[in-house]
């Protein structure tokens, strides 16, 4: 009864802050003279608040260790670092394999034109892109436009030698706040038809030649070109997407907006430009691919879990430092915080980092794959994976009878965390995006604790994913929040239900909707490649 009483006032929360529900502590110079009725969330408090390792923990994982590519020996090293802190915590740690992965490790990348002026460009290869064997030097060309396969072959035979230029450049590199801004509503008119009209002919150059883009650029490596050069622009300064390379032979690289522009420009004009690049890379092979997984052994209940849970990998032109540095070291911190504040838990408490996240939640997938037995005993799961922000946002995932004990949850968190927080109630069951929704297709209280954005998707998956946008007070807050959801959860005395809620109507498709199925994870990169 004492459930759905707390269920019936929670649903206020729909609409309003958690402070409707919340009572808390008031601010930190005043929290010791003031009465906490829970000496274990005052001890989480304290700890986190006041004796923080955020700031260490993070500026060593994003400035020292760097990057997380699955397979690159950067992960292999911040795994090793993850568990020597898990062993200096009296933390069991251990590495859990589930499949293979390339194995590569980036070098350098130099991309300089060498006429008609001279100017070193912005520059990055994909991720697991074949390097250069030494500087390689070509002249820079542009696909025209193609409308069939004859056309294409006859352009194939003129590359050799050359790097291919294979996207259409970007018309202006000005965040669209500036034009919005400055110019006259005639020429941003006249600015956003353009931009408009090149998204337009980027879908159609593939189309009319009758290839994806990735067989495209096999058929490019066939005929001998020198390398891929391409720009995926963010829309922000100095903001460009590196993913990965879908290429064997010839380096795959992409580049700034406007050295990208610079040279398309020349290209389209016939000014000749002429490019020098140094691509360096190692191909290792294949190697074990893994998650990395601390455990603190329950007391009571030890074959019930709560699971703390962040995706370890990063793609590698940064340092991933929003995506997903911040929540990896939530995690970590929250299970610092735990083993001094609530060492001998109720239930099981797993710190789960997962790897290849990036390319389609194979860490966490395979998880729920290999474990059923802890998947059917998880009391509930804490994700955090949008960044660097404050959680302002917790979905109960489309369950409908996890809310009551959320909402009681929240009323012995203190108010300066509470209070940011909106519940939503029942929401919808999360089908992709990050971990947490490997776990909540098998119907596990699964939450993801959604963060304020900062302008993630400005940072993140570039090369500005770095250390300087980690925001130290708000990742404090949420490591202490997720510690004391945990003790929460933990002891609760009962299992938190798996209801789920009646899907609506699909509006694309009129057919009702379905809960999601749970995915099978690519155990190897030669799966992931061919999806």
């Amino acid at each position: 009864m004492a459930k759905r009483a707390a269920l019936l006032s929670v649903f206020v929360l729909l609409l309003l802050p958690c402070t409707a529900l919340a009572q808390g502590y008031p601010q930190r110079r005043q929290v010791n003279q003031f009465p906490v009725d829970d000496p274990v969330i005052k001890a989480i408090w304290d700890e986190g608040m006041d004796h923080s390792q955020i700031y260490n923990l993070a500026q060593t994982l994003a400035d020292s260790i760097g990057p997380r590519l699955p397979g690159s020996p950067q992960f292999d090293a911040g795994a090793a670092w993850a568990l020597k802190l898990f062993d200096s915590w009296g933390i069991e740690g251990r590495k859990d394999e589930y499949g293979t992965w390339k194995a590569w490790e980036r070098g350098p990348t130099h991309v300089d034109l060498i006429a008609p002026r001279v100017r070193s460009l912005d520059g990055i290869m994909q991720a697991w892109s074949a390097g250069t064997n030494g500087p390689v030097t070509g002249e820079a060309v542009v696909v025209p436009p193609i409308s069939s396969p004859a056309e294409l072959d006859a352009f194939l035979e003129t590359v050799k030698g050359k790097f291919v230029l294979l996207t259409i450049a970007e018309p202006t590199c000005r965040p669209a706040a500036d034009w919005e801004e400055w110019a006259t509503p005639a020429s941003l008119e006249k600015m956003q038809a353009l931009q408009a009209e090149n998204r337009t002919r980027s879908r159609q150059r593939f189309e009319d030649i009758g290839l994806d883009q990735n067989e495209t650029i096999r058929r490019f490596e066939a005929a001998g070109v020198a390398g891929i050069l391409s720009g995926a622009w963010t829309g922000n300064w100095g903001a460009t997407r590196v993913m990965a390379a879908r290429n064997q032979v010839a380096p795959n690289i992409v580049m700034g907006c406007e050295d990208y522009g610079l040279v398309y420009r020349l290209a389209e004009n016939g000014q000749g430009p002429m490019l020098r690049v140094d691509a360096q890379a190692k191909d290792l092979g294949t190697a074990p691919t893994y998650n990395i997984i601390g455990e603190i052994r329950g007391t009571e209940l030890p074959d019930q879990y709560v699971i703390l849970s962040a995706h370890f990998d990063s793609w590698d032109s940064g340092s991933g430092a929003t995506d997903n540095n911040s929540g990896t070291v939530t995690m970590l911190e929250a299970a610092r915080i735990l083993r001094q504040a609530y060492p001998h838990p109720k239930r099981t408490i797993l710190v789960g980092l997962w790897n290849g996240e990036e390319e389609g939640l194979n860490g966490s997938r395979a998880f729920v794959a290999d474990h059923p037995d802890i998947v059917a005993n998880v009391q509930a799961l804490f994700n955090q994976d949008n960044g660097t922000g404050r959680v302002v946002n917790i979905s109960m995932q489309g369950l409908t009878g996890v809310a009551g004990f959320m909402g009681e949850w929240m009323t012995a968190i203190p108010t300066q965390i509470s209070q940011e927080i909106r519940l939503q109630i029942p929401g919808t069951p999360g089908t992709g995006g990050s971990d947490y929704s490997s776990f909540v297709c098998a119907s596990v209280p699964a939450f993801s604790l959604s963060s304020l954005s900062w302008s993630y998707r400005q940072t993140y998956h570039n090369p500005t994913d770095t250390f300087d946008k980690v925001i130290i007070d708000d990742i404090m807050n949420n490591a202490t929040l997720t510690a004391m959801l945990t003790y929460l959860a933990s002891e609760e005395p009962e299992r938190l239900p798996r209801d789920q809620r009646v899907m609506g109507i699909n509006a694309r498709t009129g057919e009702p909707g379905a809960w999601p199925q749970c995915r099978a994870p690519a155990r190897n990169d030669s799966e992931y490649f061919i999806r």
